[in-house]
């Protein structure tokens, strides 16, 4: 989803109190090396004492070019800006432990498709933070506005890539 003037709006891939990266606690997010952009500190949620499930959808349309049981990445249909999605941190040593796939790599995704299932709640319960960091990948931070805080919900604008 472009606006008139081809700016990038990036929605939010999860439901969540949407924060500066700066808050995660990770230095190559909280420290903006692979590019700026927003954290999405995710509601864990029960659903009859069970924990529930949350699908993390595409921020953009485009071409979902990496594609792992803890993160994604979609490039725009400009091929200059990609966005990454990165469920959680650390979670890359639970070996997709607590997520399902929803699509494949390669594939064309609208902004909004759903990519990943996982629990907020399981990732947490085994030792990791949950939360979410959307970042434009080698973007300038003078790039990004309109960036939101508070509550966001799947599909909802998180920031906008000049």
């Amino acid at each position: 989803m472009s606006d008139v003037n081809g700016a990038l709006r990036v929605l939010s891939p999860v439901t969540g109190t949407a924060m500066s990266l700066e808050t995660v606690p990770d230095p190559v997010f909280s420290q903006s090396m692979v590019g700026p952009g927003v954290a999405v500190h995710p509601e864990p949620g029960q659903e009859g004492g069970q924990e529930s499930q949350h699908e993390a959808v595409a921020p953009i349309a485009g071409t979902l070019v990496k594609l792992h049981p803890h993160a994604y990445v979609v490039m725009a249909p400009d091929g200059a800006r990609g966005v990454l999605v990165h469920l959680g941190i650390d979670t890359v040593q639970l070996a997709g432990e607590g997520f399902v796939l929803l699509a494949r790599e390669g594939a064309q995704v609208a902004a909004g498709a759903p990519v990943i299932r996982w629990s907020p709640g399981t990732v947490a319960a085994l030792g990791k933070p949950s939360v979410v960091p959307v970042v434009a990948l080698d973007a300038r931070p003078e790039a990004l506005s309109e960036q939101a805080e508070g509550a966001v919900e799947p599909g909802e604008a998180l920031f906008l890539w000049e």
